[in-house]
């Protein structure tokens, strides 16, 4: 009984140990430190303080005035009297100087060959920001407002003396948003666009459309969402579309569409039934539809008028066509596509079948001067693809797949290890951060063909009140290892880094999660 009683204590005892915590946050949070982190950045401990009343970002086009404003001679003298007792303080910053060396072309758009270039100086000779292109001056601007701290007294606004070479390590930084399964609102939207700017991802994936609703006005076809949208509110007009791209345009964020088939398209049957595949069972239609009938002429013909009203619609030189998740069960079961089959000599060949319709689709697309992505199944499925088709890997195994395409000579986005709608306890950031677009056993010349990748948010359990939660600042993740070097790979720094940022997020308006458990905001 005493030896029972023994083990019972030991046990409570051992209960009671794994229960105590430290008091205060489990990360302490960095103080103007930048997220993504610079290629290069050397920092000194001189800085300056931020007068937020009177600050102003004085524009210099090249050829014009350089160098920083003259701060009011009194003013100086004063606040220099008021911080004797600090050596390393420099005095007020008033200015910032932003020096534009190349052409600013009005109404540009985002690019995918878009230089994001820039350097930072903070110093007491120089305070400059400056790049070749209004999109370097973008992100360096978004880089000077994240060097921006409070002092220990909470109060004043810090910046260190500072000198910051950067560029992106990939062109194509991007945020999946899935707007079909659940509607996402306008403002929800927006939301995202504001914060893939504070994060400097640059691509806006509009997965728009898919069997569950179609959102989407056309203004050729506009019956699509008049029976295919959960309701005549849930939509997206022309003026939402229009004002998304413009937003996201000046922002240096680029929108590219996805139209998914010939799955995903069960939306599109409800207005146009004749699109899609009639279901058989024992030589009898069964009332149900599958993906869109690869077999009719009217078929391309009115993808292609969709798809030219779409290249209308979005100024982006990519069309994302999808092509994952086709059933072939459908297919198999309809005599007029098996009759198809027969007389093409490609009896039982499905993927054949989705090769032939891809081609076509491809096609269509390329008339319209618009460049295709695919998810991997087309690839995987042996589909001919031109060589500039961009394959988006985003399946298991995707170091093997990434090898694959790569090895084709064709380029590759990632997006295998960043799902944002898998969900584990707090800090699951980590194992989104752990993922590199280069992880793979391939030639350098592969990974050049790696231009980048995407973190997806699927819509099937979120919806507007959870959606930025759920993306931010898990997001963040993906967008670091998409912009900073190779070699940016501590967890522990970068655990201090987020935290910092998450709370300067919150403060901008994005109801980011706490990254890692038990902290705070000031």
């Amino acid at each position: 009984m005493i030896a029972v009683k023994l083990l019972i204590t030991s046990a409570l005892l051992l209960s009671v140990d794994c229960y105590i915590v430290d008091p205060g946050p489990k990360v302490i949070a960095t103080k103007g430190e930048v997220w993504p982190k610079p290629q290069l950045q050397q920092n000194y401990d001189s800085y300056f303080i931020v007068q937020p009343q009177i600050f102003e970002f004085r524009i210099i086009w090249d050829g014009y005035q350089k160098g920083r404003d003259n701060f009011d001679s009194s003013s100086n003298i004063y606040y220099k009297k008021l911080w004797l007792s600090d050596d390393n303080y420099l005095g007020y910053l008033s200015t910032l100087n932003v020096s534009l060396h190349g052409p600013c072309v009005e109404d540009e758009y985002p690019s995918f060959s878009m230089s994001e270039e820039y350097t930072l100086v903070v110093t007491d000779r120089t305070v400059e920001l400056s790049s070749n292109t209004t999109w370097g001056i973008l992100r360096g601007l978004e880089t000077f407002s994240q060097l921006i701290y409070r002092g220990d007294d909470t109060i004043t606004l810090r910046i260190n003396s500072t000198v910051i070479m950067d560029y992106p390590r990939f062109s194509h930084r991007g945020l999946l948003l899935d707007t079909a399964r659940h509607y996402i609102p306008m403002d929800k939207i927006l939301t995202t666009l504001d914060a893939m700017v504070y994060n400097k991802m640059n691509v806006f994936h509009w997965h728009i459309v898919d069997d569950q609703s179609f959102p989407y006005v056309s203004k050729k076809f506009p019956e699509l969402s008049e029976k295919g949208a959960y309701t005549n509110a849930m939509v997206y007009s022309p003026s939402d579309i229009k004002e998304v791209i413009e937003y996201a345009r000046i922002r240096g964020i680029r929108v590219l569409p996805e139209f998914d088939t010939p799955g995903h398209t069960r939306s599109w049957g409800v207005a146009r039934p004749e699109l899609l595949t009639e279901c058989y069972s024992d030589g009898y239609k069964t009332g149900q539809l599958g993906p869109l009938d690869p077999t009719k002429n009217d078929s391309y013909s009115f993808l292609q008028d969709l798809f030219q009203e779409i290249g209308e619609v979005f100024p982006d030189e990519y069309i994302h066509l999808g092509g994952d998740e086709v059933d072939f069960d459908c297919w198999e079961s309809n005599p007029d596509i098996t009759a198809f089959m027969e007389k093409h000599n490609i009896t039982g060949q499905y993927a054949e079948l989705e090769s032939l319709y891809i081609q076509q689709l491809i096609n269509i697309v390329d008339e319209l001067n618009s460049k295709s992505i695919v998810w991997e199944e087309v690839f995987v499925n042996g589909v001919v693809l031109p060589n500039d088709t961009l394959v988006h890997v985003w399946k298991g195994g995707w170091e093997v797949t990434i090898f694959d395409v790569t090895a084709t000579g064709r380029p590759a986005l990632l997006s295998a290890c960043w799902y944002l709608d898998h969900l584990d306890s707090d800090g699951d950031w980590e194992k989104f951060y752990s993922c590199d677009p280069y992880g793979f056993f391939g030639t350098d010349e592969q990974k050049k063909l790696v231009l980048g990748g995407e973190a997806c948010m699927w819509s099937e359990v979120v919806n507007e009140y959870n959606v930025i939660s759920r993306v931010w600042p898990r997001a963040s993740a993906a967008a670091e290892k998409l912009w900073s070097s190779e070699n940016v790979t501590d967890v522990t720094d970068a655990a201090k880094r987020l935290e910092e940022h998450t709370c300067r997020m919150n403060a901008r308006g994005i109801g980011a999660q706490p990254p890692n458990a038990a902290g705070y905001c000031l």
